[in-house]
């Protein structure tokens, strides 16, 4: 038989519904291969084979009965430890949550139960979703299972998604659920050589899925390729009562609509992304996607975001001001950890229990974003950050009115090994400039592998839309992969 973990979400569908293959056979091996490789890269905080054979025993049960398969029929995924899963740890990789049963389930992780899949486990993040390395995790760092050449030097999957992208790239799990803040589900995707996509703000729900910064937060898949992401992306997307933030739209059939023609397409290229020292490599790789757009028939556009420059400070002060808000809830009174000393009164016991907590680059983002709500700060900071947003946004409005989509890098370097960032949170926070702008504005962007750097690491090409067309997103993504034929992936030292 094939070696069913070397297959995608789209294969192991397929293959299920044909009868090549049982669910409950890829369950199997799936969670043998999640066993093999967790206490080399620590992608799993809670590992669940038992839910993953108990989903894929419903799928073959509905098959011999004849039944309709869901979209995800057979296919056990790796789920992000941010998102409410009933009955089971939910972390948000943070030791203040550690021990916390839901008994409730998210949206996004049901709509992917009821389409079929299974859970292989939670998947480890930066905590609270706050990092670009996987290092701020409470329960240790998730190490990438690509290496630079001979080098043994262990690197960062990227971050906050670091365990999907680690999950997925290293053939533990066909997909993973992602969050993205400012580039969590494409930075990693870029180090690990797989594809991801942050859909429109709204498309997928946000209810019970833990908070960071709730006007940027968005869900979305990480897969093998273009075709697993807008498979996974039509279960997980739609609109939900229960968040008031959702957008009340159907959900277009983005596999079916797939189409790598890009005749008749304008791609931008933004100077402003053409930074003074940017790496060769990555340089290199831009240069190569924007002939692949080119050989696919589309006209490449020179375009100007002027307020690109301002997108990270904007996000840094939005940002944490959001999770400030967000994270106070986090008390010691109704769930989670509880730290009460003896003889404390209810203020000790806050300051004792978040201190215990929460973890240094948690605490750095709830000062960040309580210093500037505070009186005083408020307009100079918080005020002026949300109108330039709203320029941001309005750059990439007038850049619409001339291009369909938009390239660029996806980060400005392949991975880098862990340590050598994480003592400096500006040079950290660095890894997010390409990715932010989007964010700030809502739209819907993509990572796809481009090839690999001297040192033989992945690096990945980003692809920016309009509000609500992830079709176009997804599309030039797949003009991207079909001509960069990237097939690398990780040898096996695990």
């Amino acid at each position: 038989m094939t070696d069913l973990t070397e297959l995608g979400v789209a294969a192991l569908r397929d293959g299920v519904a044909s009868g090549a293959f049982t669910a409950t056979e890829v369950a199997s091996a799936f969670n043998a291969a999640v066993e093999a490789a967790q206490g080399a890269l620590n992608a799993f905080i809670v590992t669940t084979p038992d839910a993953a054979l108990a989903a894929a025993g419903k799928v073959d049960a509905a098959r011999a009965a004849g039944q309709p398969l869901g979209k995800m029929a057979g296919v056990p995924i790796g789920m992000k430890d941010l998102f409410a899963t009933k009955g089971v740890q939910t972390t948000a990789a943070s030791k203040i949550l550690e021990g916390f049963v839901p008994p409730y389930e998210s949206t996004v992780s049901q709509k992917l139960w009821d389409a079929g899949a299974g859970m292989l486990g939670k998947l480890n993040l930066d905590q609270f979703a706050m990092g670009s390395s996987n290092e701020t995790s409470g329960f240790g760092n998730v190490i990438s299972p690509w290496r630079k050449g001979d080098d043994t030097t262990p690197l960062a999957p990227g971050g906050s998604s670091g365990g999907s992208s680690a999950a997925v790239a290293a053939r533990i799990a066909p997909a993973a659920t992602g969050t993205d803040t400012g580039g969590s589900i494409r930075q990693p995707a870029a180090f690990t050589g797989i594809s991801g996509i942050k859909p429109t703000y709204g498309r997928c729900s946000r209810w019970g899925v833990v908070a960071f910064a709730s006007s940027l937060d968005q869900a979305g898949p990480m897969a093998r390729d273009v075709r697993d992401c807008a498979i996974m992306l039509e279960a997980m997307a739609g609109f939900d009562p229960k968040d008031s933030t959702s957008l009340d739209l159907a959900v277009p059939a983005w596999e079916a609509g797939l189409n790598a023609d890009m005749r008749g397409k304008k791609v931008g290229i933004p100077r402003e992304y053409r930074v003074d020292g940017l790496d060769a490599d990555v340089a290199q790789s831009w240069e190569d996607g924007i002939a692949w757009l080119k050989d696919a028939g589309a006209e490449i556009v020179d375009i100007s975001l002027p307020h690109t420059k301002y997108a990270l400070p904007t996000y840094y002060i939005i940002a944490p001001a959001e999770a400030s808000s967000n994270l106070a809830r986090y008390d010691g009174v109704r769930y989670g950890l509880r730290d009460l000393p003896d003889g404390a009164n209810l203020q000790d016991m806050y300051a004792a229990t978040r201190a215990a907590g929460f973890g240094d680059e948690v605490k750095r983002r709830i000062l960040i974003g309580t210093y500037v709500l505070s009186a005083g700060f408020y307009d100079a900071y918080y005020t002026q950050a949300q109108k330039v947003r709203a320029l941001i946004a309005q750059d990439f409005a007038k850049a619409f009115e001339t291009v369909d989509v938009i390239l660029t890098p996806t980060a400005p370097s392949a991975a880098f090994p862990l340590g050598q960032k994480s003592t400096d949170p500006v040079e950290m926070y660095l890894n997010d400039v390409f990715s932010v702008p989007a964010s700030l504005a809502g739209l819907p962007a993509m990572s796809v592998p481009a090839g690999l750097s001297r040192d033989g690491l992945p690096l990945g090409l980003h692809v920016i839309g309009r509000p609500l067309d992830e079709q176009g997103v997804l599309n030039a993504s797949l003009a991207l992969e079909q001509r960069a034929q990237f097939s690398a992936k990780p040898g096996k030292w695990w």
